[in-house]
């Protein structure tokens, strides 16, 4: 569900209810100027401004075009219609995605392109700095498009940027070339948010079709014979640009390997300087040139070194590449000692990634053998409750956990000391018999102790939905988490963005979500889980939310005890006169 919160500065939202109208007689009776329910007005916006979502999903009229007689795809109306967080019918999105795929499918591995061209970035499901990245970049009469990769995932609009990028391709298919990122693959979008989102606004059958376009995606592009232009970078496999014909890319790319590399591979942190000594420890021997990539969990890390001789084997002049994000948006690495030129840029195109990144984005224009980096600053977008629930979903945990604290409220009517009093049982021993009066006091204990672990796992979830967020670092899971207090409701907010000042804590924060995944798939679970993360992520504990979940409800007491002592107090002070019956009217106050 989106509040469709467009971050005005207002801080208005739409939506349906009541407005306030205008008293003729608050100056007459100011002590009488509300108005009455029945003057409401509840068919009107309280916040006009705020444009509605779209709920119509187009006609075919409306999405088709003819051009020269050719059906294509009217990208210009589906620019309006994603922008109001409208949808396709699945026959529509289905149509784009095998169009797309089958023109994909005819492009080689390294697709040879000629300048003027705009370089992009990872995207990431930001539709409205993608938005903001065509009015800064210009529209694809002006100059080729070029995009490194890396669509969705993470954002909450990964299939409006996938849909309107493949328009465009249909539309123009000389005017746009689409590369293949790490995250372009079922591994990733099924660990990460796309596939969720697919489930959520189309279907199961669109995801499928989507990863199929994947595969079909080309690897790599050359720009006028100097510029080599990839997702990731370099691999010790890659010797001559000729090596990439061979690659069979129509598949699901493996955890290593050339296709592996060219996708997930990073220049090394210190790229450039690699010899010298570092704070954690000494610099490398001269000579190396490619390291295993601990931060990715896959691939390698290159060095200076390697992409010199790189770049002197194919007589090329740069590599440019995505994959990482950037503060300013762009880094010139290195030139080179023969050409003075950067040996790698990076290009990064998401404005501050993830909401809390802080960065900024940038696209690369080259013309006329000039470069030019374009920066820009995010967009106000629509906001979406994590895993795309509804608010009722989302707060579940909230009400549940307030449920059960009321129950224990209740309850534990005795103080502390008479918790630790033993009462005398020889009334209750005079009517029935020890044994029985064991078994019931036993059952009444472990109701009592049951609303204790339930208020417990509900306490548990709602500080799961609290710190709802995609970096793991930024707030603490679930068993680490410290309330900032009972009736806090928040969801990214106050918490993440104290944790997170610079784009250097949100790197930091945000460096476990850059590894090739283990994952298996996703786990049916009884309770729903507000955070991104899905419930098969691992926890610093090694458990994910159902261990977690299970682990508190076989525990046999919390951690006081107080529950414990609580129920045996109760137990101990309860009359024994057989099972209980059903509550009768009388029986209510």
């Amino acid at each position: 569900m989106s509040s469709n919160n467009r971050h005005h500065p207002s801080g208005s939202f739409s939506g349906h209810g009541p407005s306030q109208q205008p008293n003729s007689q608050s100056n007459a009776q100011p002590s009488h100027a509300l108005v009455s329910y029945e003057d409401q007005d509840f068919t009107k916006r309280p916040f006009p401004q705020v444009p509605p979502p779209a709920a119509h999903k187009p006609s075919d009229q409306d999405f088709y075009v003819y051009d020269g007689g050719e059906r294509k795809v009217n990208h210009e109306y589906l620019k309006t219609h994603f922008y109001r967080e409208g949808r396709l019918t699945e026959s529509q999105a289905l149509y784009i995605l095998e169009h797309v795929t089958n023109i994909f499918s005819r492009e080689p591995n390294m697709v040879p392109l000629k300048s003027p061209v705009t370089i992009c970035g990872d995207i990431h499901g930001q539709y409205y700095d993608l938005m903001k990245m065509f009015e800064v970049g210009g529209n694809l009469q002006d100059s080729l498009y070029l995009f490194l990769g890396d669509y969705v995932d993470r954002g909450d609009f990964g299939i409006e940027c996938l849909l309107y990028l493949y328009a465009l391709k249909i539309y123009s298919p000389s005017r746009i070339v689409l590369l293949r990122g790490n995250h372009e693959c079922r591994h990733l979008t099924e660990y990460f948010t796309f596939k969720r989102e697919c489930l959520h606004k189309y279907s199961e059958k669109v995801y499928e079709a989507c990863l199929r376009s994947f595969c079909s995606l080309p690897i790599s592009a050359l720009v006028d014979g100097k510029f080599f232009c990839v997702h990731g970078g370099i691999s010790p496999e890659l010797i001559k640009l000729s090596d990439l014909e061979s690659i069979n890319r129509f598949v699901e790319p493996g955890s290593h390997g050339l296709l592996c590399d060219l996708l997930w591979s990073d220049p090394i942190v210190n790229f450039g300087h690699e010899t010298d000594p570092t704070p954690t420890g000494p610099g490398l021997d001269r000579g190396t040139t490619f390291m295993h990539n601990g931060t990715r969990g896959c691939s390698y890390f290159y060095t200076y070194e390697a992409v010199c001789q790189f770049l002197e084997r194919n007589n090329l002049l740069t590599v440019i590449r995505g994959h990482e994000a950037q503060d300013a948006g762009y880094t010139m690495h290195r030139k080179t000692p023969k050409r003075n030129f950067p040996s790698v840029i990076t290009i990064f195109s998401a404005p501050n990634y993830l909401d809390v990144y802080h960065n900024r984005g940038a696209i690369l224009k080259y013309a006329n053998k000039n470069i030019t980096i374009r920066q820009y600053n995010s967009t106000a977008h629509p906001y979406w409750l994590p895993n795309f629930m509804d608010a009722f979903t989302w707060s579940l945990p909230f009400v549940g956990q307030k449920i059960t604290e009321m129950l224990l409220a209740i309850l534990s009517i005795c103080s502390n000391d008479e918790l630790n009093e033993s009462d005398s049982d020889s009334e209750e021993g005079a009517q029935a018999g020890p044994a029985d009066l064991a078994a019931r006091r036993q059952l009444i204990k472990n109701k009592i102790l049951a609303v204790g672990r339930m208020q417990k796992v509900f306490q548990l979830l709602r500080e799961e939905a609290e710190n709802a967020t995609e970096l793991d670092g930024a707030a603490a899971t679930s068993t680490a988490v410290s309330r900032p207090g009972a009736d806090a409701l928040t969801v990214q907010g106050t918490r993440i963005n104290k944790s997170i000042r610079t784009f250097a804590d949100a790197r930091r924060s945000d460096i476990a979500n850059e590894r090739l995944p283990d994952f298996d798939q996703q786990k049916p679970t009884i309770f729903p889980v507000p955070s991104m993360r899905n419930t098969s992520r691992r926890t610093s504990e090694g458990l994910d939310m159902e261990d977690l979940i299970k682990r508190t409800l076989d525990e046999d007491a919390d951690d006081g005890g107080v529950v414990e002592k609580l129920a045996e107090k109760i137990a101990r002070g309860r009359s024994v006169t057989g099972r209980p019956g059903a509550l009768k009217r009388h029986d209510t106050t």
